[in-house]
């Protein structure tokens, strides 16, 4: 009798809520229960108790605590070691300037405060040979100083160090020695050799600095989170789309800043794929933030991203995030402007209509107010809305705008709809998309809400619904991968080292994968380059060609991009990349069974007349295959809520999924 698989727990921590999906066999549960933000451990260990009391499931997490740190500024007091006289290499920058016509433009956003940049006496040149070498004492003295300037982490990046690492690794033992020795100084060591082996010095600077920044408030709570998870296996997304180890993950922190919005796209791509379904913008709206990607098929990814002013270059899902959800407070400016976000009313006290204390109007309760958010029907942990509170909560903004207070409502709804349609169209039209051409898949415990108008708006003529909407991130950590990325740049190295190079990069990222305890047997492993012509200054990540015609590889990516090509002209190779991936934690787990309320057979929705209408409302565990329900509809569950506008026709696949045709 063959064995039954061990059961996965997925938890993705949001700024509102925490997700849970257990997956056991044919079993799927979904659990929510609002985030802790002063402990983010403590609603994940008081779900896996509810979930799983004999700590016999294996835990896959997507965290938020390396966001956080670099969003607010809670990282270490960090120290910054490069080559002598290039100290100056973060507060520099590039040459753009983002502020074109400013006569005192913002300083860009630094990491590493004056007077913690630190020169060591070494130089390496552009072709890796040693134009002066770095002496253990000078090490020694560079250390010393850093020891004693109070940092609480270093980061070293020193010029052109990706090719020759070794004054890098240097540097990081005396500082280690020194700290030993001295009792005192900065205790987390981030190379860029290690974080970053890649060109563009600011770039491979700025991505190890954050990396040391967050690293010792990641750890921290990584290490927590595996000593009181035990005895379950744990595994961490990462921002590429795949999980990590724990140690993985707490040695480079940066390949988590992403976590959850790459779950999301993880799972929202499984979930495309089962119902047949290639091209999918998708749109995760939860409580605090909209994150929106564009998918043909394959997780959409890039190798260089900014966060919060930051560069970091990390292979990363491509996602595109606005402060924007559930939560976000409404304001009216002193002009009568009406504005939604980014600015959230989280998850403590929440929107008014969660009864916990909140105040201020969000955009929640603008939905329940317009009908859309049944206040009848219970959430998740059977959270009854207060209908009468979220009135009250939009009563000023109603007398702001010299409105009713339903019309108030539908107002800011038209706001915030316009803000996250206009996130949608940075990921589609303004990169020469049409979004007509793609279906919208909307999940968050918002998204089925706002999808109708935001498709509207771009044109879109068809929604899909997962089975579980408001969880589908958590159900992306079941379905992700063990994974490691690696890239190493060869440029200007000739065509015969690339295989050699190759090679040994799908060797480490094997013995990576393997150190985490993936079988080698179940490994596969992609091949991928940044290519570009020669004189451009940026690359593009292609697929190797198994034929070596790396013209016409760069070719099609370059048509895709840009409409054009250059046939002919000379292909320079930057960046070897390869990834290698183990198997998903489990299948993608069929639909939930619901369980089925009682609900109102019609609700009351808000009119751009003024009029309140009726519209069906009917429980989704009650639609059955092949139903079809005519907008204005609602139909709720408890992870989320689905509004089918006028104009728009529901119908239940035979996955479960919830398919909305204009």
């Amino acid at each position: 009798m063959p064995k039954a698989p061990q059961p996965v727990i997925g938890i993705d921590v949001g700024g509102t809520f925490t997700d849970f999906v257990l997956s056991e066999g044919d079993r799927l549960i979904v659990v929510k229960r609002p985030s802790t933000p002063d402990d983010p451990a403590r609603a994940v260990l008081q779900g896996l108790a509810a979930l799983d009391p004999m700590g016999a499931a294996r835990v896959v997490h997507a965290t938020t605590v390396a966001t956080n740190g670099l969003l607010q500024r809670r990282g270490a007091l960090t120290a910054f070691v490069t080559t002598e006289g290039f100290e100056d290499l973060l507060a520099l920058g590039r040459g753009a300037r983002r502020q074109l016509y400013a006569l005192q433009p913002e300083p860009l956003p630094r990491l590493v405060p004056d007077g913690f940049a630190f020169g060591a006496p070494e130089r390496v040149g552009p072709d890796g040979a040693v134009v002066r070498a770095l002496t253990d004492g000078d090490a020694s003295r560079v250390a010393d100083a850093v020891a004693r300037s109070g940092a609480q982490a270093v980061a070293v990046c020193l010029l052109f160090g990706y090719l020759v690492p070794e004054h890098e690794i240097r540097l990081g033992e005396a500082i280690s020695r020194s700290v030993a020795a001295h009792g005192h100084g900065p205790r987390w060591v981030s190379l860029a050799s290690d974080v970053l082996p890649e060109v563009r010095e600011f770039e491979r600077a700025s991505t190890t600095v954050a990396n040391a920044y967050i690293g010792p408030l990641t750890a921290t709570y990584l290490q927590r989170m595996a000593a009181r998870t035990a005895p379950r296996p744990l595994a961490i997304m990462g921002s590429h789309g795949g999980t990590l180890a724990p140690e993985e993950a707490t040695r480079l922190p940066v390949a988590t800043l992403l976590s959850g919005p790459a779950a999301g796209v993880t799972g929202a791509l499984a979930v495309a794929r089962s119902v047949g379904i290639r091209r999918v913008v998708t749109l995760d709206i939860g409580g605090t933030s909209t994150d929106c990607a564009a998918s043909d098929g394959e997780l959409p990814m890039v190798a260089h991203a900014e966060i919060d002013g930051i560069p970091v270059h990390r292979a990363m899902v491509d996602v595109h995030t606005i402060g924007a959800g559930g939560g976000s407070l409404v304001v009216l400016d002193e002009g009568g402007g009406l504005s939604v976000g980014p600015e959230s009313a989280g998850a403590v006290p929440g929107p008014a209509a969660y009864g916990r204390g909140g105040t201020a109007a969000t955009v929640t309760d603008a939905n329940v107010v317009a009908g859309r958010l049944p206040a009848a029907v219970p959430l998740a942990g059977g959270l009854r809305l207060d209908a009468a509170a979220a009135r009250e909560a939009l009563a000023p903004v109603a007398r702001g705008l010299g409105t009713s207070i339903d019309a108030a409502a539908l107002a800011v709804l038209a706001v915030a709809d316009v803000r996250i349609e206009r996130a949608l169209r940075a990921v589609t039209i303004e990169r020469g998309r049409d979004a007509a051409d793609f279906v919208l898949l909307a999940y968050g415990g918002a998204g089925p809400l706002h999808a109708c108008a935001v498709a509207d708006g771009l044109g879109m003529r068809r929604i899909l619904i997962p089975p579980f909407p408001g969880a589908l991130s958590a159900v992306g950590l079941l379905v992700g991968a063990p994974a490691v990325d690696i890239g190493r740049s060869v440029i200007g190295r000739p065509a015969a080292d690339h295989a050699r190079a190759f090679e040994a990069l799908e060797d480490e990222a094997r013995a990576r994968l393997a150190a985490s305890g993936v079988a080698r047997r179940g490994t596969t492993v992609r091949r991928r380059a940044d290519l570009r012509y020669a004189g451009q200054s940026w690359e593009l990540t292609v697929p190797w060609p198994r034929d070596g015609d790396l013209a016409a590889a760069l070719g099609r990516e370059h048509r895709r991009h840009f409409g054009y090509d250059r046939p002919g002209a000379e292909v320079e190779v930057v960046t070897l990349r390869v990834r290698a991936s183990g198997r998903p934690a489990a299948a993608l787990p069929a639909a939930p069974a619901h369980a089925s309320t009682a609900v109102p057979a019609t609700v009351w929705l808000g009119d751009r007349s003024g009029e309140p209408r009726p519209a069906a409302c009917r429980h989704r565990a009650e639609l059955a295959e092949g139903e079809r329900l005519e907008g204005p509809a609602v139909i709720v569950q408890a992870d989320a809520t689905t509004y089918v506008a006028p104009g728009w026709t529901a119908s239940v696949h035979a996955r479960g999924c919830l398919l909305l045709d204009r």
